[in-house]
């Protein structure tokens, strides 16, 4: 079976339920448009002979799991994992200013790429196999994450189970662009820093202990962490009451990225060395949240050597690895040791940018690649 021919026969199709997909949005923080959009994805699912799973949260989105075949083999003991998100960047009402429309190869619209592609490639490929009665050579478990954007700590513990459970990991993430799929990402540490010192007139500020003029040194302190590898933005400072008011409270929060697990002990053995600057200041941090850096292992290398082989062989496909300052899901796994890929959803451009778009192309490029891994792993 050509699937490349085959799906783009019927990329037309494909077009239609990704709109429809993307047409209901689904920000992170809106539990409720998140579950419409989930639901009629499950829906989609069942179609194609998946069994659901649902992992009912309390704030976020419902959190799925879509299991195939769905009747399980003795001879199918291994099982691959797919990971994906349905939540956006994108709040509700975005669409009116940001339509879903198709402009000659590429598609537009918000979270079309960032990444409900990839929901439209996982179920495009089940409902091809069920209707060719193609069995997969793995049980195959597809992960909907409902809020991937802001993280979860509901749903890494649930992906760190299933990983343990399966042979390798495929992330439908976007490709990097050009097509280069991803075995390397940066970590991300999350750290607010708090500073504490007294109030005062103005124009007496000797009487009291300035925050602000504190969490600057503490600021300055931080910063020479900096080098080629790890990088710190300053994301948010807040402080002080009133300009003729000596601050006595301030914070700012920290967004850090690194390459390397190595790197991270170093952020944090810093962070501990922390201490008030200005005589009776006080100074605190806080990690607010820590995704592992997906660091190049030699399982994911040699999952990468496969999938290239899989692609030049059935699709005539050249592949290509590389590595990106982002984060996803897949660094949660790769950090395991699991045998991981991520980047294997379509090429594009504009992700978190009002230019988000895909390459019509790619998406059926990707979903037939998709298929002949399941096919083949």
């Amino acid at each position: 079976m050509k699937f490349d021919h085959y799906f783009k026969s019927r990329q037309g199709e494909m077009i239609n339920l990704l709109k429809k997909i993307v047409s209901l949005e689904s920000p992170s923080t809106d539990k409720e448009a998140v579950n419409r959009c989930s639901s009629y994805v499950v829906k989609e699912l069942k179609k194609t002979g998946s069994r659901i799973s649902r992992f009912p949260q309390e704030e976020i989105g419902d959190i799925y799991l879509a299991e195939y075949p769905l009747s399980r083999t003795k001879e199918l003991k291994e099982q691959i994992l797919i990971l994906t998100h349905i939540d956006t960047v994108w709040p509700v009402g975005r669409i009116k200013n940001m339509p879903f429309y198709v402009s000659g190869n590429k598609i537009y619209g918000p979270g079309v790429l960032d990444m409900k592609a990839g929901l439209v490639m996982v179920i495009f490929s089940f409902k091809t196999l069920n209707e060719l009665s193609i069995r997969p050579k793995k049980n195959i478990a597809v992960f909907i994450n409902s809020a991937e954007e802001i993280g979860s700590e509901a749903s890494y513990d649930i992906i760190r189970n299933l990983a343990k459970k399966s042979a390798c990991v495929l992330c439908l993430e976007p490709a990097l662009p050009g097509g280069a799929l991803k075995i390397q990402r940066k970590g991300r540490m999350v750290v607010r820093v708090d500073t504490k010192g007294k109030a005062a007139h103005a124009g007496t500020p000797e009487d009291g202990i300035n925050a602000i003029d504190e969490l600057m040194l503490q600021l300055r302190i931080l910063q020479k962490i900096s080098t080629k590898e790890i990088t710190i933005n300053i994301g948010q400072i807040k402080g002080g009451e009133k300009p003729n008011i000596v601050a006595e409270r301030a914070s700012a929060i920290l967004d850090i990225r690194f390459w390397r697990g190595s790197q991270k002990e170093r952020i944090l053995a810093n962070l501990k060395q922390l201490k008030p600057m200005l005589h009776g200041a006080r100074t605190s941090y806080m990690i607010e949240s820590l995704t592992p850096p997906m660091e190049k292992t030699e399982a994911s290398t040699k999952l990468f050597s496969q999938v290239k082989k899989i692609a030049a062989s059935s699709l005539n496909m050249t592949l290509e690895a590389g590595k990106t300052g982002g984060g996803s899901d897949a660094s949660i796994v790769s950090s395991l040791g699991i045998p991981t890929l991520d980047g294997l959803g379509p090429d594009g451009e504009g992700i978190h940018a009002e230019n988000e778009s895909l390459i019509l192309s790619s998406l059926v490029e990707r979903t037939a690649l998709l298929t002949e891994m399941l096919c083949q792993l």
